[in-house]
């Protein structure tokens, strides 16, 4: 199937994506303004959004090693794919307050990624289903 094939070449382009978010670790105020339109104040607010953002930049991490490491795949790809409806949720659940940010695209691509993670964990599953019937039957 064409999505097992290319799995590896969509986790390498997600991971670098997602893992630009370190820039929310570096510079917190520009990635909320770039992302949100709002900056936040104070040293509490500057932890949590530096944690945010090394946070996402982990995950972008796990899917640049998941591409390199078919085993850990799945494992990788639903902690990847819940954390990113986690933040589509969150952003929509405000309406179109932040849409016409950064945050609106992060949304369109992470959506596109979502639908990808789930396409290539129901076609694996269905190869490997496929190559334990053909092994069973060669064994007979």
């Amino acid at each position: 199937m064409w999505i097992v094939h290319k799995m590896r070449w969509i986790m390498m382009a997600s991971g670098v994506l997602t893992a630009t978010m370190i820039q929310a670790a570096i510079m917190p105020d520009a990635a909320l303004e770039s992302n949100f339109g709002e900056t936040v104040s104070g040293p509490v607010a500057h932890l949590v959004v530096r944690n945010w953002g090394a946070l996402i930049a982990l995950v972008g991490g796990m899917l640049i090693y998941g591409a390199f490491n078919p085993l850990h795949r799945p494992l990788v790809l639903v902690v990847a794919g819940l954390s990113k409806v986690v933040f589509i949720v969150l952003v929509l659940s405000e309406g179109t307050r932040y849409l016409s940010y950064q945050a609106g695209v992060a949304i369109a691509i992470d959506s596109v990624m979502v639908l990808l993670f789930a396409w290539y964990l129901i076609a694996a599953r269905a190869v490997d289903a496929r190559t334990a019937a053909e092994s069973a039957q060669l064994s007979v």
